[in-house]
This record gives structure tokens, sequence and C-alpha cells, in this order.
């Protein structure tokens, strides 16, 4: 009964919906976080690190329609770009034709030609870095070193004025390395030839002054016509971001490699494990894009309700211990990140696996071939075959020139999980061949038949090294087990992604020297070191860009801390009310402070200011002149230590009567309520704000978290823009959510006739002051809270006349008041809303 068993993504949904959507404490299932030991360790804390676990709900505002209405004009973009790198390549050729004449004379100015060729390739490897007619190009080992050199001279230049000329030749720019693909100006004239500033933001502060400048203007032109532009202004920047989701869409994401279609929708696919991620769905809109891309049904955009990374929700665990065959390699990411030593233990019998030197080619079609006679060979001894590719794709290819050879295989991947553990329990049985995804890997064991181990065991053939070493050696794993017999080979070409990116310059330089003929292969222990140490490059790039997602994610963390810690007090709390009261005195001292000066006469406070807010908030119908006198009876001076310490006599004073006056109020509306409904329906109204405004938060957050790289353009760390940004941003959270409590303390009750009864026993005076601005509000929430609780807010607005309706946008409290003062809002006409 101590011990829970589960999957690590579960855990974390359990904590998720424990701390940011149970309303009671049955509804929490997960206990404390003592102790956690985790399997397949670097899978679950490295792999899968990057990865946030997100409980979503539909999204407020969706453009789903958008994408399939821009997808005719970023396809036919990609069409033409495919056409522009065309002839890019036709005249990098002419250029070489050139350097190389059929008569043997030598070419005139060559330094000039070869820059131009290397140009032309570099600029195509930009636009189209997986295009056919260039990777047949790059099997000469002359035109690789031509393009490398052309992007060493460009990227070299401080000013990289060059390079973006160059980018500008195309219609967008492709980085493979970052996942992206920017529009250039040429794309950006492409799509919207009519309109120049179609992708063009506007500064909606300098927009909004010159309005606010604009004389011949009233009040209610102004804000209408800011209105128009600012719904102009998001119209817009939905576009571009629709655009820049679907030209990820189709550069980027390729079907059988990224994810598959089934039942006419789009899952993905996991690339280290192989497996369909159902149920899981690309953010920021990039699932609907790819959606639109194949033609399927687009489903609605969701927003995020409740996120946590693994590496952070592991981290809540006092202890964390885990158990993987391949954590060597990553040893100091364990260590920097969880500060978890790697411990390595010998193996219960000695490994008799040979493993052979991995054998280099020029081409994919080459590699394909020997991999294929590789096949042959084994198989004609009668050892167990295990193909292992890197994508759904190169598996269905190899299972396609299998078929032709009429040797008799089974395919494992993401399309036929359903019959798994069919395949492996046939993989190794004598003369079996198996083609497989990563699917295979990490933690499948395969029992050999009888008579295998005489022949020499279960042979693993891998197509393509893996861009972290952990899932090759997960892969080379399989056989060889427990003291038995086996043997592996890797098949590497030029052309692999691996190599394209990130590939060092000593095995093209090795090539160039050896002149491989159409089909040779190379072979060299020297070669294992290279293609390893491109391996470490990605390890650590992808390091990297792990420990910025942590970096990012620790901001949102201590936040998710203190509201989760906040909603778990209320939860757990046995009087709630008391919690109640103390939000109340805060959010009086905050608008006292507001709306008054220490330093300053009574005569000269905002006394009407401070009593709207109160009689808008709370049914007192409290008179300026109780304000008053209240602030000039003020004689005591605060407590010395408390939240009241650095006010004047006279601010407390008015603190106190303000508190104590809403004290009554509430007293007198607890006798008329049915006690134990009245405790659900007073932590309903806390929880209820704070969940809508954390939702509305982590929204903002997204949107603050995507932007804020742009300002490095002017010298600043995002890292600590974000930081600053997110305090700023979390400290008016905190305000809303007491004020938003505060706001519907009154205005929600356990049943109808108990509100009723309230309002008939507040003085008629009150009534008038009040009623109106109790009832012109929203209710406190759009659903019913649990227990059979009410929200009564329609009974409120029963008791006035119709609610205005709103034609304008809402207006942020620091936005400028649109009433043309030029001050902001939250100084102006909304310090009374």
């Amino acid at each position: 009964r101590d011990i829970t068993y589960g999957t690590n993504a579960e855990f974390g949904f359990d904590y998720l919906r424990d701390n940011g959507m149970a309303t009671s404490k049955e509804e929490q299932v997960q206990r404390g976080h003592y102790y956690a030991i985790v399997d397949e360790v670097d899978s679950i804390l490295i792999d899968e690190a990057r990865v946030p676990l997100i409980i979503s709900g539909p999204a407020v505002v969706a453009y789903d329609d958008q994408y399939g209405k821009f997808k005719p004009a970023v396809e036919s973009l990609v069409h033409a770009q495919e056409r522009l790198c065309s002839r890019f390549l036709s005249e990098a050729e002419e250029l070489m034709r050139k350097l190389s004449p059929a008569d043997g004379s030598a070419p005139g100015n060559p330094e000039s030609l070869e820059r131009e060729a290397g140009l032309l390739l570099y600029r195509v490897k930009m636009g189209q870095p997986r295009s056919d007619g260039l990777l047949k190009l790059l099997e000469d080992p002359e035109n690789l070193r031509l393009m490398n050199k052309a992007e060493l001279e460009l990227h070299a230049d401080q000013s990289k004025k060059e390079l973006y000329a160059q980018k500008e030749e195309l219609f967008f720019a492709m980085d493979e390395k970052s996942h992206d693909a920017d529009l250039t100006e040429k794309g950006r004239n492409f799509l919207s030839p009519k309109d120049p500033d179609a992708f063009v933001l506007p500064d909606l502060t300098l927009v909004f002054h010159d309005i606010d400048a604009r004389t011949e203007l009233d009040a209610r032109q102004r804000m209408e016509l800011k209105a128009k532009i600012q719904a102009e202004f998001e119209a817009r920047a939905q576009q571009i971001h629709c655009i820049a989701q679907l030209l990820k869409a189709y550069c980027l994401y390729q079907k059988d490699v990224q994810y598959v279609l089934q039942d006419n929708k789009v899952i993905i696919v996991d690339e280290n494990t192989g497996r369909l991620m159902t149920g899981r769905r690309w953010s920021d809109g990039l699932h609907q894009a790819v959606e639109a891309k194949e033609g399927v049904e687009i489903e609605r955009e969701t927003q995020t309700l409740a996120t946590i990374t693994i590496q952070n929700y592991f981290r809540l665990y006092q202890k964390l211990a885990g158990m993987t065959g391949t954590a060597e390699t990553e040893a100091q990411e364990f260590y920097d990140i969880y500060k978890l030593g790697v411990l390595v233990i010998p193996t219960n019998k000695p490994v008799a696996r040979k493993d052979a030197n991995d054998a280099v080619y020029k081409t994919k079609r080459e590699k394909y071939s020997a991999v294929l006679g590789e096949i042959q060979d084994v198989h004609a001894q009668g050892r167990p075959i295990l193909v292992g590719t890197i994508s759904v794709e190169v598996s269905e290819h190899l299972s396609r020139m299998l078929k032709r050879t009429g040797i008799i295989h089974s395919v494992l991947n993401a399309k036929y999980h359903q019959q798994e553990a069919e395949i492996v329990a046939r993989a190794g049985q004598r003369g079996s061949v198996t083609i497989a995804t990563n699917m295979a890997g990490r933690g499948t064991d395969i029992k050999l038949g009888t008579g295998v181990a005489e022949v020499g065991g279960l042979h693993v053939i891998g197509t393509e090294r893996h861009e972290a070493r952990r899932i090759d050696r997960q892969l080379r794993g399989r056989c060889a087990r427990q003291g038995d017999p086996g043997s592996s080979h890797f098949f590497i070409s030029l052309e692999d992604d691996l190599m394209r990116l990130f590939g060092s310059d000593r095995i093209v330089k090795v090539m160039e020297r050896v002149g491989l003929e159409e089909g040779q292969e190379l072979t060299h222990p020297l070669l294992n070191r290279s293609i390893q140490q491109a391996q470490k490059r990605v390890e650590q790039h992808n390091f990297q860009r792990r420990k910025h997602t942590l970096e990012y994610d620790d901001v949102m963390n201590k936040q998710r801390e203190v509201i989760y810690g906040f909603r778990n007090e209320i939860i757990h709390g046995e009087d709630v009310r008391d919690r109640l009261m103390d939000i109340m005195e805060e959010v009086v001292l905050q608008k006292v402070e507001e709306f008054t000066a220490r330093d300053a006469d009574v005569s000269e406070w905002e006394v009407r200011g401070l009593a709207d807010w109160v009689n808008l908030t709370f049914p007192l119908g409290m008179p300026e002149s109780e304000v008053v006198k209240a602030a000039r009876s003020g004689q005591e001076e605060p407590v010395r230590g408390s939240m009241f310490a650095h006010l004047s006599p006279a601010q407390f004073a008015v603190c106190q009567f303000i508190a104590e006056s809403v004290r009554k109020a509430y007293e007198l509306k607890i006798s008329f309520e049915n006690p134990e409904q009245l405790k659900t329906v007073e932590r309903y109204t806390i929880l209820s704000a704070i969940d809508r405004l954390w939702q509305e938060h982590l929204y903002g957050m997204d949107s603050l978290r995507n932007s804020i790289g742009l300002r490095q353009y002017g010298q600043r760390d995002p890292l600590i823009e974000y930081k600053a940004e997110a305090f700023k941003v979390f400290d008016e959270l905190m305000v809303n959510i007491k004020t938003e409590i505060c706001h519907n303390i009154f205005r929600s009750a356990s049943s109808l006739m108990a509100f009723e009864q309230f309002l008939r026993s507040v003085p008629q005076k009150t009534m008038h002051q009040s009623t109106s601005a109790f009832g012109g509000n929203e209710p406190a929430s759009d659903s019913a809270p649990p227990k059979g609780s009410e929200m009564v807010s329609e009974a409120m607005a029963a008791t006035e006349k119709a609610k205005p309706v709103r034609t304008g946008p809402k207006v942020g409290r620091n936005d400028p008041c649109p009433c043309g003062s030029g001050r902001k809002y939250k100084h102006c006409c909304g310090k009374n809303a």
C-alpha cells in the first residue's frame, strides 16, 4: 500500500489535476512526493524532458478556419521555392562545367566561379535542404567543399549582410537544426503582392497616442477608432502566425517521420521510441497547420489549463533514483539537472557481442543496397536479423526492397503497433527478418529460438546513427543478452540527417582523398570516432535546448508552486472564512493606498473614488462623509510589524472602518445561509477566481515566451527580461485574484432564498446605492459550484435594469484611457472599475 506503480505521464497528470483542478480533498488522489524510482530513467528524464505535460481545454478564441484559408497560398509558395531552387541548381551545374571544361583547358577566373557555385549550392541548402538534386550534387566531395567554404565565409562576416542578401534571394529560409522556417521579403511579396503592409504589425502604443492627440475627435470616436485598429492588429497577427505555422508544416514536418495518418487524423510519432503518441497534439496551432496540409478535419484549437515539464515534476521528489542500461553517456546532464550520480553495474555475464566498424557510403541509395546485401548474406546462414530504422518511412522503404528479393520478413512500426507482441516473439527464431523502428529498441527482450545460438545468435543492423548514442546502444543491446552470442553492424551515408547537419569535415576530406567508387564503403575505427563526435555535438546541442527549456520553466515553476500552494491551503483549510476575511483586508489596504496618501491631508484624498469602489464591491452603501469622518477620527498608530505598519493613523482608521463594515455585512449574510453549504460556496468563490485568472495567466505567459526572444535584437538577455516581465505579470495576477474574490464574496449564496432574504435585510439606503452595482456584474463563474450550491448572480441582476452592452474592446489596466486624457486607464476612468 506504500508503493504506487504507474507511468510517468499519469503521475504528472494526477499532480496537475490534484493541484490545478480539484475542488475538494476527496478529489485529490496523489500523496506527497517522497521517493521515486524511474525505470528507463534516461528516456523519461532526458528524452521526454522538453515535452511538457499539458491539460488543455477548448480555446476561448479559435482561428481553425484560417489554416484552411491560407493553405493554397502557402502551398503555391512552397512549389515556387522548389522551382526557384531547381533553377539555382542548374546554374550551379553550369558553373561547375565551366570549372572543368571538356577540352581540359584552364577556366578563366576559377576562384570567382568556385565562390559563385558554392553560394548557389548554399542558397539551395537554405531553401530546400532535402532536395534530391542538391544531395546528388553533394555526392561529389568537391561540390560539398565549395558549399561548406561559402557557408563559412558568410557566417564569418560580422555584419551578416551578405548572408541576409543570400536569404533574400529565396522565398523562405529553413534551419533544420533549430527546426524553423522564416519568410523573406520576397516570400511576403509573393503571398501579398497588393498589400505590402500585410506582414507589418503597428506599434499600438504609438498609434493610440496619435489618436489621443487628434482634437477633432470626441471621446466616443477615439474609442471606436482604437477598437477598430485593435481588431485589425489581432487579425493581422493571427494571419502572420497561421502562415508561419503552415510554412513549418510543409517544410519541416514529414508524413511517416514526425507523424502518421490514421482514421483521418494526424497522430504524432515519438522520435525516441517510434511509438504513436495518441491524444498528444502539437501546440501553438502547429497541429492544425499539419491537419490543413494533409487535408483532414482541422480540430478545434485548445488552450492550456495546467502544465508542468517532466523535469520539474520529478524534481518535486525528495529522493530520486532510476535504472537504465544507457545512462553513462548522459552522466553530466543527470548531475547538472537532477544532482544524480551515475553508477555503472557490471553485466551478469560477459558480453559476447561482436560490434563491426560502421560502414560509410556516399549516398542513401548505396547504403540501402549494402544493407540488403548484408541481410541476404546473414539470412543464408539461418541467423535471425533485426533491422533498426529511424522512421516509419525508412522501414517501409526497406520492406519494399526485401519484397522484391522474396525474403519473408515482418515490419514493426507505429502503423502496426497492435502486432508488436507477436512480431517480437518471432524475431529471435531461426531465419526470421524483422524491420523495426525504435519500438524494438528500449526494453524489448528478444528470446533466441532453438539452435540460433549455435549459428551466431541475433544479428542487429542499424540503417542510420541516431542523434543520441544511447538509442544506438539500446538497439545493439537487443542481441547478445545474458551471455548469448550476437553481432551488430551500422550503415551510414553522408546524406543521413546526422551527417548532413552535424558531420565533421574530416570524413569529407577522407572520402575526397580515397575517391570512393559507386557502392564502395569506407570503414575504419577513426571513422567511428568521427561519427561519435558528430553525435556528441548533437547531444550537446539538445542538452542546451533542454537546459534552456528548464531555465524558462523554472520561472513558471515558482509561480505554479505559489498558486498550487494557495489552492491547497483553501482545499485543506478547515475554516476558509478566516482566509476570506484576510484577503478582504489585503485588498482594502491596497485600495486605501491607491486612493489616499500618507503625507497628504484628508481633503486631498480621492475619497469619492474610494467610496465608489467600496460600494461597487460590497453592499455597504457607504457615503463619502463616513470615510472622511473615520479618517479624521483616526488617532491610533498601526501595530509595528503588521501589514498596516507603514500607514498613517488616518489611513489605518479608514482601513479598519471599511473592513469592520464588510465583516458586519458578511455576518448578516451568514445568518440567512445554510452553514454547511456556505462553506462550500466560500471555498468555490476563492477557487474559481484562482483557476480562471491562472488559466488566463498561462495563456499570457505563452505569448510572452514566444515574443521575448526579440529582445536580444536590443542587446538584452531574453531570459533576464522574461524573468522581470514574469515577476511583474505574476504580481498583477495575485492582486487580480484577490480583487475578484472580494468582488464575489457577496455575489454568491447557498440558495436563492438566502440571497433574497439578505437583500431585504440590507438597509434601504444601502439597497439604493449598491444593488445596481451588484446586478450589473457578471456571475462569479460560468458553471455551478459543486455539492448543490448555487451561484445567484442572476438574482442580483433581476433587482435592477438591464446590463449595459459593451461595444468596444476590453481596456487593459495599463492601456491609455479611451477618454483621451493621456493617462493610464487604471489612473483615470478605470480607477473605479
